[in-house]
């Protein structure tokens, strides 16, 4: 394994009871050192990612923005490249683009826009000739593309984002054929292993992705998203009626117990054995976390 990236922190929030609550809260998590802000993207009730966004750009300086991850069956690509170029642009650098093919469960949203819920592997098609147009756009090229799913002529973005060579990219994977898109095309990874398969379920992704990209694995930054906290359980987790006790030994990365130096340790061994160097935890547990954030940000 190639030398340790630097430990770098987000925090996962989706709403809040005001606009006012929402500024504050941003610069609440700018202020506890964390990296990211990063938002879900779902229809249900929680804030549009791409406009609260917005809000947050100009409300913090230094705090970067990231959707976490966009449905992409949800937007045409050459849209998502305006409003992308247009948020990095205002942000001053500040975007991170992550996309998925659709999260388990999503037919809902899929009833409200009345857009057919396809099959995974239409999804992962056809979020893998969205991220070729993204990119291209999001790079500063007129894309032309003749893909099944989409065609674009003469497509271009205005303003240029401000990052080079464009913003990076985020893939949200856990079966084989998005971990092997991810692989090839993202610059992040957000691994979806399930908590109660442990660390060989992590492990067992972060294999996938290096056999299928050796060449780009290095170049990867890993991300997991932790669903316990100090013996906490994140609060979709805790709803879901998974076995409270059994998640808590399962002896998964995403579960840190104990003191803030335990999970100093449980992360710095996760970097040590796996790689994953970039962490995410929910709003909720943003001030329990901040601790293991200060100890860890930037090392």
């Amino acid at each position: 394994m190639s030398a340790h990236r630097q430990f770098r922190f987000g925090v996962v929030a989706s709403g809040a009871s005001s606009g006012e609550e929402w500024v504050e809260r941003a610069r609440r998590v700018e202020s506890l050192g964390y990296s990211t802000l990063v938002m879900p993207d779902t229809l249900g009730p929680t804030l549009t990612p791409i406009p609260a966004l917005g809000v947050v750009a100009g409300a913090t300086r230094s705090l970067r923005l990231g959707t976490y991850v966009l449905a992409n069956d949800f937007r045409n690509p050459v849209l998502l490249a305006r409003e992308c170029a247009t948020l990095d642009f205002l942000s001053g650098g500040r975007l991170e683009v992550g996309l998925g093919a659709g999260r388990p469960g999503a037919e809902a949203d899929h009833r409200k826009l009345g857009v057919p819920f396809d099959s995974g592997g239409v999804r992962v098609e056809r979020l893998a000739e969205a991220l070729g147009v993204l990119k291209g756009l999001l790079a500063g090229e007129t894309v032309d593309a003749t893909g099944r799913h989409y065609r674009p002529g003469g497509a271009d973005v205005f303003p240029r984002p401000v990052q080079r060579p464009r913003p990076p990219i985020m893939v949200a994977a856990a079966g084989p054929r998005l971990l092997a898109l991810a692989a090839r095309e993202a610059d992040i990874v957000a691994i979806g292993a399930l908590p109660q398969e442990g660390e060989a379920g992590l492990r067992r992704r972060i294999d996938r992705l290096r056999q299928a990209g050796p060449d780009r694995f290095d170049r990867l930054e890993l991300n997991m998203n932790l669903v316990a906290v100090a013996g906490r359980l994140h609060p979709m987790v805790a709803r879901s009626g998974l076995d409270q006790e059994q998640l808590l030994r399962s002896g998964s990365p995403t579960v840190l117990t104990g003191s803030p130096d335990d999970m100093v340790e449980q992360l710095q061994r996760t970097r040590e054995t796996l790689g994953v160097s970039y962490v995410t935890v929910a709003d909720d547990f943003a001030d329990a976390f901040a601790p293991v954030v200060e100890r860890l940000a930037g090392r």
